[in-house]
């Protein structure tokens, strides 16, 4: 049961960096005016755990503050993941 939360947390450790970094480079990206990553490449990132990294790396880097989709579907879905992560650790704990 231990080692399933182990495995999450290393999950979570991996894909929140990955997020945290896309934001950092898309922000480079967008500034020197060459090829972006996909928004709908962030959201895949973001959806599948990585919301503290791109929320993270949203206030770091400022990047995409000024897009509501971003500003307020980041932190609702870093809300929801906190929420399945109590979850799931009630009911594997």
């Amino acid at each position: 049961m231990l080692d399933g939360l182990i495995v999450l947390g290393i999950y979570l450790a991996i894909i929140n960096s990955w997020s945290f970094i896309a934001m950092g480079i898309d922000k480079r990206r967008a500034q020197n005016r060459k090829r972006r990553i996909p928004e709908k490449t962030l959201w895949f990132l973001f959806i599948f755990g990585g919301s503290f990294g791109g929320l993270t790396g949203m206030k770091n880097f400022r990047h995409k503050t000024k897009h509501k989709q971003f500003v307020y579907g980041i932190p609702a879905l870093l809300a929801l993941h906190l929420v399945l992560f109590v979850i799931y650790a009630y009911i594997y704990m």
